[in-house]
């Protein structure tokens, strides 16, 4: 790190904060971006949804964003973030970074774009194969497995409505009740006018040929033949550094069930802790890579605008001292 104060510092470097830090370096502002290397989209193979940038490889749309960043002046450093606080010596303002082996930087304001971790189903297997063929976002992966034999793992109440919205891209689903509870007599016809199989008994494992899933294993030990098989993971917001700051992450909930945890945050990204954004997965749970893209710049343009409202204040007040 070159130096120890910057107007910006960043934590987190995938789609939000790279928008963020090209924002503001464009803006010339001193910017820190530090990042652990631990993207969400990891293990997919391709971006999908994103307008200019259709299919590109999750860890090439990284490369490109950091060499936009840095070629407007943005520092990029590979670190974990153990924790942040406010500065509170006399006359000091702003807040002092601690990373994990130790290193500290001090910024004007923080923006936290840490994303979220998807907490799988306990069973054996899925974890291998998500973002291959274990998959839980439609428009993330539907059209590439179009036609093609899907599962869908119930859990949870969603199960129903999961096996109604890939129905879209595949004629041949089947809903895996497994430990979901039991469908209504309203959603039993709406499965069968769909042509949804239903399945019951715990699925106990995936099988795997060739380096290929090729079906779900019960614990009866029927194996139902299929290509994809969709889980609804929990979402939880990776909010350490945040909570460190003194916020709290809370309970999203869709259609009465809490499907994870977010940081509050209002539309530009603004926590209630003032001088600290959030943008990305951390505060907006379902926000595709597009989206948080467009949540690192919108998070990007409050900051840069607070920082401005900040030098005025400091300009007028020297004037008046002479």
């Amino acid at each position: 790190m070159k130096q120890q104060r910057y107007d910006v510092v960043i934590v987190g470097g995938g789609a939000a904060g790279l928008s963020g830090a090209l924002t503001l370096a464009r803006a010339r502002r001193s910017v820190l971006v530090i990042d652990a290397g631990e993207p969400r989209n990891a293990p997919a193979s391709h971006v999908h949804n994103y307008l200019g940038r259709e299919s590109t490889p999750p860890g090439e749309l990284l490369a490109i964003g950091r060499g936009e960043a840095a070629g407007y002046g943005a520092e990029i450093v590979e670190g974990r973030v153990a924790s942040a606080e406010r500065l509170s010596g006399d006359g000091e303002r702003g807040f002092r970074v601690v990373t994990e082996d130790g290193r500290s930087v001090e910024a004007r304001r923080l923006l936290v774009t840490t994303g979220l971790v998807d907490e799988l189903p306990p069973v054996p297997g899925l974890a291998e194969r998500w973002g291959r063929e274990v998959l839980h976002c439609p428009y993330c992966h539907g059209r590439e497995v179009a036609d093609r034999p899907i599962g869908v793992l119930a859990t949870g109440p969603l199960a129903v409505h999961q096996a109604l919205m890939w129905r879209q891209w595949s004629e041949d689903v089947t809903l895996f009740l497994h430990t979901g509870p039991e469908p209504s007599e309203e959603e039993y016809e709406q499965l069968a006018a769909r042509g949804v199989a239903v399945v019951d008994g715990e699925v106990a494992g995936l099988e795997v040929a060739d380096d290929r899933f090729t079906g779900v294993r019960l614990a009866s030990g029927r194996v139902v033949a299929r290509e994809a098989l969709v889980v609804q993971a929990r979402f939880t917001a990776r909010s350490a550094v945040l909570e460190s700051l003194g916020l709290k992450a809370v309970a999203q909930e869709m259609g009465g069930v809490v499907i994870g945890s977010y940081v509050p945050a209002d539309p530009t990204g603004a926590t209630e802790v003032p001088g600290v954004w959030a943008a990305g997965n951390v505060t907006r749970l379902t926000e595709q890579v597009i989206g948080a893209a467009a949540a690192g710049l919108m998070a990007g343009g409050a900051i840069n605008g607070d920082l401005i409202a900040e030098d005025t204040r400091d300009a007028v007040a020297a004037r008046r001292r002479g």
